[in-house]
């Protein structure tokens, strides 16, 4: 396997804590020292079908924000399906995975000056299938950099237990990033955390403050989540969901909720409230809300869906009830998307400013 090409590996304490966004500032920062750059993500979870194959989603990400000119099915050679565990329980296949990820990181880093690695959760995830990601970093020969929550104590204590994985497999540990830290606390934070990771060994390479535009999920994303049909042509489906409100009180009641950012959720029957949202725009145009999702599958009348045709937001349909609803949109996990151009380029300032880039490039 191709063992001259400089290579990192991002790994994380736990499952979303920013691996993704900081995989891609790196490789924003990485391109501008290395001109030729790949990705891999060697085992994938949440996968999408292209060409009859499937490709995890951070991978179809990074190919369509940086035009990486690698074959899309190397960038994902593994992608762990439903079955997958069993199917490996069953009958194991491991000398076969490896070199299936050997074979794939090869032609991802031919003619590249730098291929970037990411991971899927922390050191120990898919040890069930012998493939941690600890092990996949040694199998790929790939230093790490562990990617780990705001705090002070439960990062570090997180930060140990992945230590001592990546250790027992004889990777070496190029340092952590701290993710998403209150704006207010970052050199508090930075100077606690570098003191504790110093006594374990360890390297602190940079603090990102918090953003709550990462975390916001985009009125596009919550159509595709909920499989709900759009009722007007807005052309607003980036808007972006500062705060969620369940309209299920009376509409005297609800007016005072029609604000910038929220996304109101009510049953597809109350057409009194929707009147009033259309009310209130005409005499506050420039506040308007992130979007509307009207539940129950319940289709408003005649009258209700012309106003609604004229709303400057997105309005969707939904089969679920209001309570389904709510609950799909506060536990959903908000990924960045090739079409979420500000928060991409948000990500790339963040790197830049706030990571030791040449701390990395030093260690490589």
């Amino acid at each position: 396997m191709n063992s001259g090409t400089p290579r990192v590996f991002i790994a994380a304490t736990r499952q979303n804590d920013g691996k993704t966004t900081t995989s891609i500032g790196l490789l924003a920062a990485m391109q501008q020292v290395y001109p030729r750059i790949g990705y891999i993500k060697p085992v994938g979870q949440r996968f999408v079908e292209i060409d009859e194959q499937k490709i995890d989603e951070d991978s179809v990400l990074m190919d369509q924000v940086f035009r990486l000119n690698c074959p899309l099915v190397d960038m994902s050679p593994i992608a762990v399906e439903p079955d997958f565990t069993r199917r490996y329980l069953e009958s194991a296949n491991y000398d076969v995975l490896v070199k299936k990820i050997q074979k794939a990181f090869d032609r991802v880093a031919w003619e590249k000056d730098f291929v970037l690695c990411e991971g899927s959760g922390h050191a120990g995830v898919g040890s069930v299938f012998d493939l941690s990601n600890a092990r996949v970093a040694k199998i790929l020969g790939a230093k790490v950099i562990i990617v780990s929550q705001g705090g002070i104590g439960k990062p570090i204590d997180e930060v140990c237990l992945n230590q001592a994985l990546f250790e027992k497999e004889g990777v070496e540990i190029i340092g952590v990033i701290c993710n998403k830290v209150l704006s207010n606390k970052v050199d508090y934070i930075g100077d606690f955390v570098r003191r504790g990771l110093k006594r374990k060994g360890l390297e602190l390479l940079g603090v990102i403050p918090h953003q709550r535009i990462l975390s916001s999920p985009t009125l596009d994303l919550l159509r595709e989540e909920l499989h709900a049909e759009m009722l007007n042509d807005s052309g607003q489906l980036q808007n972006l969901v500062d705060d969620v409100v369940v309209g299920a009180m009376g509409v005297h009641n609800a007016l005072r909720f029609f604000k910038r950012g929220v996304l109101l959720i009510t049953p597809g029957d109350r057409e009194d409230i929707m009147l009033a949202v259309a009310t209130t725009l005409i005499s506050e145009r420039e506040e308007t809300m992130a979007g509307v999702v009207l539940t129950g599958n319940l289709r408003p009348g005649h009258s209700v869906l012309k106003a609604i045709r004229e709303m400057p937001f997105p309005v969707l349909l939904a089969k679920d009830d209001s309570y389904q609803v709510a609950s799909k949109v506060h536990d959903l996990t908000v990924k960045t998307r090739p079409g979420d151009t500000e928060k991409i380029s948000l990500i790339r300032d963040l790197i830049a400013k706030n990571v030791d880039v040449n701390k990395i490039l030093n260690a490589l």
